[in-house]
């Protein structure tokens, strides 16, 4: 048998996926590692969906259907800040494939990566996939897991980094970045001449605070892309549509790299994505209201129980410190699985810094999330 590339031999296996899997294979597991929304997609855009199936059998622009770029377009300019045109808009099958194609239409192998460490588990993998490097930096719990712009500093290389990649609200710790500390990275990506990648999926979940478009900052249109996607505001994960707004030569040369991975994005989907973008916002309201409660209650808990987690101010993750059972999340993660039925995600897939974590996804049922809760609690008493 011919052997499959180094590449592929080096990619990480992730413990979430295969986590996941035993979860779904079992009814008696309570599964607090999804990563995203356990809300229906809003009926409006189901009912919409079904009605233009017959008007999305066929291919689109690689950049996507100018209708929706306009739409994107107002709404970034009302929502974000952020002033661009459509010709400054790529839709994608879902952000991951619009940072895909950003990182292959911007480094050349050995470029340099400045990402913060716990993050997002999709970001080193995809880095590694364009033969470039990543440099960590490392978030700190007493700083409510905010990335420190002294140690980005640090962790640029003036000849090898191109990119900073920021996720605001963050995955796995719900940290949203402050507006001065957002000013502050601009300035470092102005010094160093670097792109900022700004992940913004969880845009619209988001508690008793104000997120800031690193894109809205003045000075910052040749320096900003943008990703937003329709998955986690519109519970619209399986409809695989997101988009990147940026620096019209990046759009054009991702434009240019979609095209030899998807061709371009779901035509069905695009449709119900500019339906979505027409509706008010009382169904993603009620959505997060729900998410709050949830939040309010789950983080309590696990802090009541030793299991200290700080406030997260947005998505639905609570990113837990379990240092007072266990050093090793995986071991942990699978104990509880097999000792209680509870399923969370190993702070090491996060990263190295991500270890002696856990997180626990409140895009559950808050019946369920109570019931998991009163199990860890028994569970822990004992130990």
């Amino acid at each position: 048998m011919k052997e499959l590339s180094e590449r592929e031999v080096e990619l990480p296996d992730a413990m979430i996926g295969r986590l996941q899997k035993i979860a779904s294979e079992s009814k008696d597991i309570i599964s607090l590692g999804p990563g995203e929304p356990d809300f229906l997609t809003p009926k409006p855009i189901i009912n919409f969906a079904k009605k233009s199936l017959k008007d999305s059998t066929h291919y689109t622009a690689a950049e996507g259907m100018t209708e929706l770029r306009e739409a994107i377009s107002k709404k970034l300019r009302k929502d974000n800040k952020i002033k661009l045109p459509k010709e400054n808009i790529l839709v994608s099958a879902g952000s991951q494939a619009a940072i895909f194609s950003a990182l292959l239409s911007t480094l050349d192998p050995g470029d340099q990566v400045v990402l913060s460490n716990p993050s997002y588990l999709g970001y080193t993998p995809a880095i590694d996939l364009v033969s470039a490097s990543p440099s960590y930096v490392k978030l700190e719990e007493e700083d409510k897991f905010e990335i420190n712009p002294d140690e980005v500093k640090k962790a640029i290389n003036k000849k090898k980094t191109r990119i900073l990649i920021l996720n605001s609200p963050a995955n796995p710790t719900g940290n949203v970045i402050r507006k001065k500390v957002l000013e502050e990275l601009a300035d470092i990506a102005v010094n160093n001449d670097i792109y900022i990648f700004s992940d913004e999926a969880y845009e619209k979940i988001i508690y008793n605070k104000k997120l800031h478009s690193i894109g809205s900052l003045n000075g910052m249109k040749n320096y900003v892309l943008t990703f937003q996607t329709f998955s986690k505001s519109y519970a619209m994960a399986g409809f695989r549509l997101g988009y990147a707004a940026g620096p019209k030569e990046l759009i054009d040369a991702m434009a240019k790299t979609s095209h030899y991975i998807t061709v371009c994005p779901p035509h069905l989907a695009q449709l119900a994505g500019i339906n979505a973008l027409s509706m008010n916002t009382k169904h993603i309201d009620k959505m997060v209201k729900e998410y709050q409660r949830r939040r309010d209650f789950i983080v309590k808990k696990l802090n009541d129980i030793s299991l200290p987690t700080v406030n997260p101010d947005g998505a639905f993750y609570a990113f837990s410190n379990i240092q007072n059972y266990s050093k090793n999340s995986v071991n942990f993660a699978k104990k509880l699985i097999k000792d209680i039925k509870v399923a969370a995600v190993p702070g090491s897939e996060f990263g190295k810094f991500g270890e002696g974590y856990l997180r626990f996804s409140y895009a559950t049922d808050y019946k369920l999330i109570k019931k998991a809760m009163e199990r860890l609690e028994d569970y822990l008493k004992k130990k």
